[in-house]
């Protein structure tokens, strides 16, 4: 079975992957799968009371999992030259996990740039969580050898694709859109 077959089945599962994305390296779940939301949450070993980025293929999808996207979301998202991670007001709970938004029911959605991650979306159907593979408060790792070896144990499949990669990678540029199209910047 191939690398994204082998991920697609595990996360149709519920289970919790370890795979690179257009950014660092993240642990991903099923983001409509209120347990495996929680045991991303464990592992990481962070407050659920921070919210989690999710990918989605194609800006296309946003209206399936985001209430009131503003118009100027999809010009922001296509003048974006790296990658952008986009909060909106309010996300559509359900479908998405109750436990996945932050706490004021905002949801932070990038689109991802990367072809594995968009294939793996594409082909789950459903949004996947993305958060940067490391413990809570812990350096954001930049490349796969940097993975701490006890979340590389923790997690049920460590994706092959990437893992030679050494060209170190930064997380995303952050912003909150209101409904209303005010942008605020919280990660430059």
């Amino acid at each position: 079975m191939s690398d994204l077959e082998t991920a697609l089945q595990t996360l149709k599962r519920g289970g919790i992957i370890l795979y690179p994305t257009d950014t660092v390296w993240g642990l991903g779940c099923d983001a409509t799968n209120a347990k495996a939301v929680e045991r991303i949450y464990e592992l990481k070993q962070r407050s659920d009371a921070k919210a989690l980025i999710t990918l989605l293929a194609s800006a296309d999808d946003l209206e399936r999992w985001v209430d009131g996207v503003p118009e100027v979301a999809y010009e922001l998202l296509e003048a974006a030259v790296d990658p952008l991670t986009v909060v909106y007001d309010r996300a559509l709970v359900p479908p998405l996990a109750p436990n996945l938004p932050a706490p004021d029911g905002s949801l932070a959605v990038r689109i991802t740039g990367d072809s594995f991650c968009r294939e793996l979306c594409r082909k789950l159907r459903r949004p996947l969580v993305s958060t940067s593979a490391n413990i809570s408060g812990c350096p954001t790792p930049a490349r796969f050898a940097d993975i701490a070896p006890e979340l590389l144990k923790a997690v049920d499949y460590v994706c092959t694709t990437g893992r030679r990669n050494t060209e170190p990678r930064k997380p995303s540029t952050i912003i909150k859109l209101t409904e209303s199209g005010i942008v605020k910047i919280l990660r430059p």
